[in-house]
């Protein structure tokens, strides 16, 4: 065969790992070179009001802490808001959320219709001037409100995400795995905000002016939607490193894959959803849409593609040593699903987390739509205390 092969199948192979890398590492280095947008904040002006939406579906588990936590927060600001609504839940959390009910005004959906629903029912409620977004599971420093208000003087901003610090990451080769994505996401965030706008939210912890918010389907992943809804406004989006949110991390593998493969599912289909407004962005903010999520979307596509390449290419220099390396690969494979922890362990749950997405991305664009959602198993309260 002639060298020309050769040489493509190195060219396969390098952009294959570019693109596999271009999210981590090229992607943030361009950021880093483009000019700051500062964002003015004023403690001293009169915050807007808020409104606090949570939706809950089995959460009976982490309801305990939750409420003491929006307890404190709103002996520090007695104004906020507070609207949760309750997925049809049956092990108790509207009887936790009820007896609440001198704390925040609480909605039963009429059974299981979803999270984005529940979300349009309280914003549709809510009377605050911006709207704040967190999940049932999700814990909120005692100053995160302080934080949040300043932000708000600038008219320039529409929305404000806040950060993320997950707990429990030294459980599991997945939590670990899980917790060193999610720092690497955040350091993607903020240097996004840097730069101008954040390209979506999820939902433990984020805000946007109620103004601003969107009609949409109850099919699509209502965090992602909400969120650049601020963008398409031609608001900022950014994200605040002092506003803080805790959550514990998804200790098992098959939690953190199944919950990988709703989520891409569901950012797929959102994405086609968004499609037009997308393509009206600015030039700069389509181009980190794509590098953030969509050349990430398909990494176990480029992982696959250059797994392929690399054996065909040793397979033309040494047949017997590019058989040696495949069924070594393989072993190890199998070697890793059997284990929880080390860094072999981490290894397979990085690339199943790749797997995962691209499986959820291929279920969307085959129809598949995910409306419902149910708490990780390996996050509720019997977990938090080995974590």
């Amino acid at each position: 065969m002639p060298d020309w092969v050769d040489a493509l199948l190195i060219a396969v192979i390098v952009l294959c790992a570019v693109l596999l890398l271009w999210p981590f590492l090229f992607y943030p280095l361009i950021l880093r070179l483009l000019p700051a947008r500062p964002v003015r904040r004023d403690a001293a002006a009169p915050g807007p009001s808020l409104s606090l939406l949570f939706c809950a579906y089995n959460e009976a588990a982490s309801l305990p802490e939750k409420i003491a936590n929006l307890r404190a927060l709103t002996a520090r600001h007695p104004g906020i808001e507070i609207l949760a609504f309750d997925d049809g839940s049956d092990d108790g959390t509207d009887r936790l959320l009820a007896e609440a009910r001198d704390l925040l005004t609480v909605v039963r959906g009429p059974g299981r219709s979803g999270k984005a629903h529940g979300m349009k029912r309280l914003a549709a409620m809510a009377r605050g001037e911006v709207l704040v977004f967190t999940d049932a599971n999700v814990l909120l420093d005692a100053d995160a409100i302080d934080h949040l208000l300043p932000y708000y003087a600038d008219p320039a901003i529409g929305g404000v995400l806040g950060s993320l610090r997950y707990g429990g990451t030294e459980s599991s080769a997945s939590a670990a795995v899980g917790g060193l994505y999610w720092r690497i996401e955040e350091h993607l965030k903020d240097l996004e905000s840097r730069t101008g706008n954040v390209m979506g939210a999820d939902g433990s912890i984020f805000s946007i002016r109620r103004a601003l918010y969107p009609d949409f389907p109850d099919s699509v992943l209502d965090d992602l939607t909400v969120s650049m809804s601020v963008v398409f406004a031609g608001r900022r989006l950014v994200k605040a490193k002092d506003v803080i949110a805790r959550e514990m991390m998804v200790a098992r593998r098959e939690d953190e894959y199944h919950r990988k493969v709703r989520i891409a599912a569901r950012s797929w289909h959102t994405h086609r959803y968004l499609r037009p407004d997308l393509g009206r962005m600015g030039a700069l903010d389509r181009f980190k849409y794509a590098s953030r999520k969509i050349v990430r979307w398909f990494g176990a596509l480029w992982i696959g593609l250059g797994a392929a390449a690399a054996f065909v290419l040793a397979w033309r220099i040494a047949p017997f040593a590019a058989v040696v390396l495949g069924a070594a690969g393989l072993l190890l494979l199998l070697l890793g699903l059997q284990m929880r922890r080390g860094p072999l362990a981490a290894l397979v749950d990085l690339l199943l987390a790749y797997v995962a997405t691209l499986r959820g991305v291929l279920l969307a664009m085959r129809g598949r739509t995910i409306t419902l959602w149910a708490p990780a198993k390996s996050r509720d309260a019997g977990e938090r205390d080995g974590a």
